[in-house]
């Protein structure tokens, strides 16, 4: 039949291209059934399908029934039997009705509504046509949407509305040559050369059909060939052409013997009744089963009834103690919530007074800096001045309290930056030996003012070169030794670094700092480690101190992956020990040396321009500058020192960070937009929320942090004018 063709390509698009679980025998029976059809064993098909449809119902599986219902129809469609087909999918679409939407439930509608073209009930036709088409565009499907089109043309030609049909049949002619729509296009193509040969339009009706059979003859469909070469030998007759009329004619019947022996291998007449009387067996033998259970069933009903009212019975009782229980749990719940609310209440109001007394401590560290500059500027100028013998006790003394103020506060703001996260980790190339020599010559003299012997003792074995953080190293081993060395006097301060493991390119160090000093009592050994800590209040009225340098080594440590021990017997001497890990480097650290300056030759008749609001700082670094013979010229604000570098050329700019109105970063870029040359040196207390790498990224090339020492002021300066 003409139509047969459409069915195979939408079967192929619709069914063939699901997904087949191989993990039940439901499956095993529907893949048995396609090699079945291609061998043209349609009754063993027909027997695969049953069971399958059998063990689907068995299973109450409503896909697998439906996807069985629908095979065995369009079964039923290719052998004919339309009205057999009708029933299994009148019953597979139903049963697709009731879940969810697939492109097998488009197939069972579209193939539906082939069966009742077939029987020349176009109406119901439609109808399917127009459910399956639905569902197609509800699943967004991109395949075969062409052959909706193509039915609808069909109808309206079976009706004998050729202007409604051709517009159908055009749009798919239109469509590019594709292997997925040959069929449907050559369908096309056929339908509307037929409809040409009624208009007595031969060359039109040849130029249609010789396209479709040339379309034809790469597919497999022979009642579309067959079909297409009768068309052709009645245009040829129909233009008195008898000879080429003849010889399709002939190739038409050829054809349609072929096709006729093919459908005679399918299923014959007595397979067919056999079949539908075996099938008619099996329903029987399932209902009077389904009785049999039924019987079954009710026996046990009245022993189940029974056993419902005891264990309803047995529930009540049960839910009578877990309501119960229930409110119980209620009423622990709201009282643990509240203690919940409590701890939050309390962990909120911790939290804020560290955030404040952080804070706190670092804007008191901050503001300290400025009028500590003052004094130990003043102190540094009236030292260069050759004061008077008696004086120079009294300035050093000045000095040395400066100095010590210094420190403190710095330590104060590294403990801040520690609890707030602010400190980084360096990754760096370093030579530990080279770091712990030189930290052993910057010590000596203090170790010889209180006759002490330090000593150095480092395990060959380490390798050369480290990765890590030197900085952090230092800073934590000269903390551990100039306590060592002030605890101590005429005894031994003794550095010992082993190599514990070496594994994967990484070196495990173990670190020990032991001195013979005065102990610490067992009784304060947890508590060293304590801000503001020092044993003992004698202690620290002798010796001095903060009280910091321990917490700061402690958190350092920490932060470096890293746990502090402490062992002191009082009168006998402190140690204190960690093991770091550190990265192997194979290649030495590039170290770039520069050359001494020379401050006096190098700033002399240098253009400075101080932007500087404090005018006792104001007062001091200008005369610092003048002592090394440098012209100073001092502004108050930002505003006005931008306007100044505009009109005037300088060789370097001093920029105190915290200006009235616009502040010093501020100021710098607005410098930065039209000078990229001046060095610009960023003067300031860094605060806990400030650190150099931000200050250089405002446009600054190096940053003199308050109170400055005069040494490092003066090279700083003579580096970059």
């Amino acid at each position: 039949m003409k139509f047969f063709f459409v069915y195979l390509l939408f079967l192929n698009t619709l069914l063939y291209s699901q997904n087949r679980e191989k993990t039940d025998s439901t499956a095993y029976y529907i893949s048995l059934n396609y090699p079945a059809v291609h061998d043209n064993n349609y009754k063993e098909a027909l027997l695969l399908i049953q069971k399958a449809i059998l063990i689907a119902e068995t299973n109450d599986n409503t896909k697998e029934q439906a996807s069985q219902n629908y095979n065995l129809g369009k079964l039923y469609y290719d052998l004919k039997k339309y009205d057999d087909a009708i029933e299994s999918l009148l019953t597979s679409t139903a049963l697709y009705d009731r879940i969810k939407p697939s492109s097998k439930a488009v197939a069972a509608n579209y193939t539906l509504g082939l069966c009742y073209m077939s029987k020349d009930n176009y109406d119901k036709a439609t109808s399917y046509f127009d459910k399956a088409e639905s569902i197609h565009t509800q699943l967004n499907l991109n395949d075969s949407a062409q052959l909706f089109n193509l039915q609808r043309g069909l109808i309206y030609k079976a009706k004998n509305n050729i202007e409604l049909a051709l517009p159908f049949f055009e749009t798919i002619i239109a469509l590019p040559n594709n292997a997925a729509i040959s069929d449907t296009k050559a369908e096309a193509l056929y339908q509307t050369g037929c409809i040409e040969t009624q208009k007595n339009r031969s060359n039109l009706a040849l130029n249609y059909l010789n396209k479709a059979l040339d379309i034809n003859e790469k597919s497999e469909n022979l009642e579309q060939r067959s079909e297409i070469l009768l068309a052709l030998s009645n245009v040829y007759e129909k233009m008195l052409d008898k000879k080429t009329a003849y010889s399709y004619l002939k190739q038409h019947l050829n054809i349609k013997e072929r096709i006729s022996i093919r459908n005679n291998k399918r299923l014959g007449i007595d397979d067919y009744t056999k079949f539908k009387e075996t099938q008619r067996l099996k329903e029987t033998i399932i209902t009077n089963n389904k009785i049999k259970e039924q019987e079954k069933t009710n026996k046990f009903s009245k022993l189940i009834s029974i056993l419902a009212i005891a264990l309803i019975s047995i529930l009540s009782l049960l839910s009578l103690s877990l309501y119960k229980n229930n409110i119980i749990r209620n009423q622990t719940n709201l009282l643990l919530q509240e203690k919940n609310k409590e701890l939050e209440i309390a962990k909120n109001k911790a939290e804020k007074a560290s955030q404040a007394r952080s804070e706190f401590l670092s804007t008191v560290s901050h503001e300290l800096r400025t009028p500590l500059n003052a004094i130990n500027g003043i102190a540094h100028l009236l030292l260069e001045e050759n004061p008077k013998k008696r004086q120079l006790d009294y300035l050093s003394s000045l000095k040395f309290s400066g100095d010590y103020l210094t420190k403190f506060i710095n330590e104060i703001l590294e403990i801040n930056k520690i609890e707030s996260h602010n400190t980084e980790i360096e990754q760096t190339i370093f030579n530990l030996k080279k770091l712990l020599i030189d930290i052993q010559n910057s010590l000596k003299e203090l170790a010889l003012a209180n006759n002490n012997n330090f000593i150095l003792e480092v395990d060959p074995t380490i390798p050369d070169y480290l990765i890590g953080d030197p900085t952090k190293l230092s800073q934590i081993i000269l903390n551990l030794i100039n306590n060592a060395l002030k605890f101590t006097e005429d005894g031994e301060i003794k550095v010992t670094v082993n190599l514990n493991t070496l594994e994967d390119n990484e070196a495990t160090l173990y670190f020990e700092i032991s001195d013979t000093g005065i102990g610490i009592p067992e009784d304060k050994l947890s508590s060293v480690f304590d801000s503001f800590s020092q044993g003992s209040t004698e202690v620290n009225r002798k010796y001095g101190g903060t009280g910091l340098g321990l917490t700061i080594v402690k958190k350092l440590i920490k932060m470096l992956g890293g746990k502090i021990k402490l062992k002191s017997i009082v009168d006998e001497g402190s140690s204190f020990s960690f093991n770091l890990a550190f990265k192997i480097s194979d290649r030495p650290l590039e170290i770039n040396t520069s050359p001494k300056i020379d401050y006096d030759s190098k700033l002399v008749n240098k253009k400075i321009l101080l932007v500087e609001d404090n005018k006792i700082n104001q007062m001091i670094t200008k005369k610092m500058l003048h002592n090394k013979k440098i012209i100073c010229e001092i502004i108050d604000n930002g505003e006005d020192a931008i306007e100044s570098v505009r009109k005037n050329k300088y060789d370097l700019i001093l920029m105190d960070v915290h200006l009235p109105g616009i502040n010093g970063t501020t100021a710098t870029e607005s410098i930065r937009c039209f000078d990229k040359t001046t060095p610009i040196i960023a003067l300031t207390a860094i605060s806990l929320h400030e650190n150099r790498e931000m200050l250089l990224s405002f446009g600054m090339n190096e940053v003199i942090t308050k109170p400055f020492i005069p040494e490092d002021f003066y090279s700083t300066i003579a580096q970059h004018v």
